[in-house]
């Protein structure tokens, strides 16, 4: 049987913190997950896209922890923040397909975000609307919006929208 690592994000579009990066290795059962800091999605870095760097080093571990063959498959969510990922293991000598992720890495990965969240505060009545939410971001602005002054420091700041738009909500 052939190795498979699918590799997949949560947090892109979402306006607090970072980026969970998690990675699954089929046949046998295999999972890591790392986290790009919010600090990547902060000025100035995310204006030099830092979070690109941050995700090959990912790449890199991914590569270290997993040991994949040469006969190794990989499968990357076709996501953006994943793009470099792909570049680097198709430049060191991987099968790389682009894909949409779904199911149990999706879920891990997603799991590891929220995990994230409650780590940094985020109330679990919140959560429980993250959840059944199809956008997190109202409910993240309104949690942000409650503590502006503490809460900022969790937010993609580097984002044109926070800065021309989303801020303007907050009382600062």
């Amino acid at each position: 049987m052939s190795t498979e690592i699918s590799i997949d994000d949560a947090g892109w579009g979402d306006l607090i913190l970072g980026v969970v990066i998690g990675a699954h290795k089929l046949p046998d059962h295999k999972y890591m997950e790392r986290r790009i800091s919010v600090s990547s999605f902060q000025p100035p870095n995310f204006g030099n896209k830092r979070y690109l760097r941050d995700a090959v080093k990912i790449a890199e571990e991914i590569v270290k922890v997993m040991r994949p063959d040469k006969e190794t498959h990989f499968k990357v969510c076709s996501g953006y923040v994943l793009s470099s990922i792909r570049e680097y293991l198709r430049e060191i000598g991987f099968s790389v397909e682009e894909e949409a992720i779904k199911g149990e890495l999706q879920e891990m990965v997603e799991r590891g975000y929220i995990n994230w969240c409650i780590e940094v505060g985020v109330p679990a009545e919140i959560l429980e609307k993250i959840i059944r939410a199809q956008s997190r971001f109202w409910i993240l602005l309104e949690w942000v919006a409650e503590k502006p002054k503490i809460r900022e420091k969790l937010v993609k700041t580097g984002w044109k929208s926070w800065k021309q738009k989303w801020r303007k909500h907050l009382s600062l």
